[in-house]
């Protein structure tokens, strides 16, 4: 049952410390909106489909360019969990835990302490190549039901295309949002940089990256042969070495392209680390912010 979910990650989230997690959204994302009721923040150039009335006409007239006025609210936060589907998400984590269950409790924590802060949580997964969308609602029964949708997800090949669900949000979601893609070191690979440098103008980004299990450690399983790695594979030295090696360039890879643009990143192996890493993964983002 997915109740059991919730029970595991309210209960992941007190054994953790609870006021660790109480607060740790707060302040974390000041949203930049266009609007007289709330405070002035700064001023930027006037692009089109700017609203005239929030022009600065005296400090346009000072620089010779129009200028606008841009205001800052502490609003409710939108939270958006992107979740992968392709197959490589049924295999397991390097704690032999299906990647999966521990995607599931990573995006359930994150939506579980923004729940309790207030916050909309929605989620957007690629469905067998169809786009499934939760829309962005508040409370603990609307992430029960985001839970569940992608606890029944289809999970297949064509399915894992993330650049497909980045679309989505890119194209139909206007609101500033906090995005969680939940992936693995193949997802974000794949991940385009156009689509991470588009989203980033409006977004703020988190990857959550499930571990894989490794191929020589005696117990990875063929999807498409339907057995496990045999023993004269897992065991041999070179390919122990070259598995590291690659495992080593892609991670290097992706750390590399996520500071980029500026995303954040956490590295998940089981359901036991999750609440300890989903806050420091926040904290990280947090301060992050304050940089900027």
């Amino acid at each position: 049952m997915i109740e059991d979910y919730i029970t595991k990650i309210k209960a992941n989230v007190s054994i953790y410390s609870t006021k660790k997690t109480d607060n740790v959204f707060d302040g974390s994302y000041k949203s930049v909106y266009k609007g007289n009721s709330m405070n002035f923040e700064d001023l930027r150039e006037y692009v089109v489909g700017d609203n005239i009335r929030d022009i600065d006409w005296k400090a346009s007239s000072r620089s010779r360019t129009l200028l606008v006025k841009r205001y800052i609210a502490e609003k409710k936060h939108n939270i958006m969990l992107v979740f992968d589907t392709g197959k490589k998400m049924l295999a397991d984590t390097k704690a032999l835990e299906t990647k999966k269950e521990v995607a599931l409790m990573a995006g359930g924590t994150a939506a579980y302490i923004a729940c309790k802060n207030g916050d909309y949580i929605g989620s957007v997964f690629n469905k067998n190549g169809m786009i499934e969308y939760g829309q962005l609602r508040t409370g603990q029964v609307n992430l029960e039901r985001l839970l569940t949708m992608y606890d029944r997800a289809v999970f297949n090949e064509e399915s894992g295309d993330l650049n497909k669900s980045l679309g989505f949000i890119l194209k139909n979601i206007k609101r500033k949002m906090v995005v969680f893609v939940i992936t693995d070191a193949t997802g974000i690979k794949n991940v385009s940089e156009s689509t991470l440098k588009k989203l980033r103008i409006m977004h703020d980004i988190l990857f959550i990256n499930i571990s894989d299990a490794d191929f020589t450690s005696g117990t990875s399983y063929d999807f498409d042969r339907s057995e496990y790695i045999p023993e004269f594979f897992a065991g041999n030295k070179k390919l122990m070495d070259l598995e590291l090696k690659i495992k080593k360039e892609l991670y290097e890879e992706n750390e590399k392209k996520l500071i980029r643009y500026g995303a954040v990143f956490a590295d998940i192996d089981s359901k036991e680390d999750v609440t300890e890493k989903i806050v420091e993964l926040l904290e990280r983002h947090k301060y992050a912010n304050t940089r900027r």
